[in-house]
C-alpha cells in the first residue's frame, strides 16, 4: 500500500492511486531513457544528435513503458532497441538514401546480419544489428523464431525502398489502398515481434500468427494517425502523407474502418492471450492520444 494514502484516509484514493501508477510507469521510462541514451553515445555515427535527440529517446521510452506497464526495464531493453532501430532504419532510407542501389545494399547486408553473419567494415546499421541479435539470441524463442524477426524485418526494408521510389515518382503517387498496404514502413509490427520473442511467453506464441495480424492492421491504423498528425512536417520534408493521396475526410474515415476491424480481430485475443491483446490495445489507445499533440522526431 502506498504510504501517502495515510495522508487523508478515503479521500482521494483513486486518484492518488492512478498517479502512483502513471508515476511508476514515467519512472519506467526515465530509467528507459537513460539506457537508449547510453546506447546512441556508443554509435554516435548512426544515431547524430539530430535528430535523435533526448527528446526522441524520451518519446520512444515513454511510448514502449505505457504499452508494456507490468514489465519490468531489463524486459523492455530490447523492444526499446528495436523501435530505435526501426528509427534508424528510416532516417537512413528516407533521409539519407541518394539511390535505390544504395538502399538495396543496406537491405542485403542487414539481412545478412540477422542470418548471423557479421557485419561488413564500417556497416553502422550491421553493427547495431548484431549487437540486438545477439541479445535477442539469448531468449529461449530465437531458434524457433528467429525466421519471424527476418522476414518481419525484411517487410519493414521493403516497404521502406517501395514508400522512397515511389517519392522519386511525384507524378504517380501510388493510391490509399496501396499506401495502406505497404504499412510495415511503420515498423511496428517488427517492434512488437521482437518484444514477443524476448518475452518468450508460451501462450503468446502459441497464437502468434493471429497476434501478428492483428499488430499489422494496428500497424495500418497508426500509419495512417501518424500521418494525420504530421502532416505539415511530412510537408516540410518531403514525405509522403496519406493526406497528399486523398482529402482529409476520406483517411479519417478509412481509420475508422480500420479501428472496427482491429475490434474484432482483438477479441478472442482477450481470451486466449489477455496480456498481449491488451499491449495492442495500448499502443492503438497511447498512440490516439500522443499523436494529438506531438511526434517522436527531434527536428522540425
Amino acid at each position: 500500500m502506498n504510504a501517502l494514502t495515510g495522508i487523508s484516509p478515503g479521500i482521494g484514493d483513486d486518484q492518488m492511486s492512478a498517479a502512483a501508477e502513471q508515476g511508476r510507469i514515467c519512472a519506467l521510462a526515465a530509467k528507459g531513457q537513460r539506457d537508449l541514451a547510453g546506447i546512441a553515445a556508443s554509435h554516435p555515427d548512426l544515431f547524430p544528435g539530430r535528430p535523435f535527440d533526448a527528446a526522441l529517446f524520451s518519446t520512444v521510452a515513454m511510448t514502449v513503458a505505457f504499452n508494456a506497464p507490468w514489465r519490468e526495464l531489463a524486459q523492455l531493453r530490447l523492444t526499446n532497441r528495436a523501435v530505435l532501430w526501426a528509427f534508424a532504419v528510416d532516417w537512413l532510407i528516407d533521409h539519407e538514401a541518394r539511390s535505390r542501389d544504395e538502399i538495396d545494399g543496406l537491405t542485403a547486408r542487414c539481412l545478412a546480419v540477422i542470418d548471423g553473419d557479421a557485419p561488413e567494415e564500417g556497416d553502422l546499421l550491421g553493427a547495431f544489428t548484431a549487437e540486438m541479435r545477439d541479445e535477442l539470441a539469448a531468449a529461449p524463442a530465437f531458434a524457433a523464431y528467429r525466421e519471424c524477426w527476418r522476414e518481419e524485418s525484411r517487410k519493414v526494408l521493403a516497404a521502406m525502398a517501395r514508400e522512397w521510389s515511389w517519392k522519386q515518382n511525384p507524378g504517380r503517387l501510388p493510391s490509399l489502398d496501396d499506401y495502406v498496404d505497404n504499412s510495415a514502413n511503420l515498423a511496428s509490427t517488427v517492434v512488437n515481434v521482437v518484444h514477443w520473442m524476448h518475452s518468450d511467453d508460451a501462450a503468446t506464441l502459441r497464437h502468434l500468427d493471429a497476434l501478428l495480424a492483428t499488430s499489422d492492421q494496428v500497424q495500418r491504423i497508426l500509419r495512417l494517425v501518424n500521418d494525420v498528425a504530421t502532416y505539415e512536417r511530412d510537408l516540410r520534408w518531403g514525405d509522403l502523407n496519406a493526406l497528399l493521396l486523398v482529402p482529409r475526410v476520406d483517411v479519417e474515415r478509412r481509420i475508422v474502418e480500420l479501428v472496427a476491424q482491429a475490434r474484432r480481430m482483438l477479441e478472442p485475443l482477450h481470451g486466449s492471450c489477455p496480456v498481449e491483446a491488451n499491449y495492442l490495445a495500448r499502443q492503438l489507445g497511447f498512440s490516439s492520444g500522443f499523436y494529438q499533440s506531438t511526434d517522436f522526431w527531434g527536428v522540425s
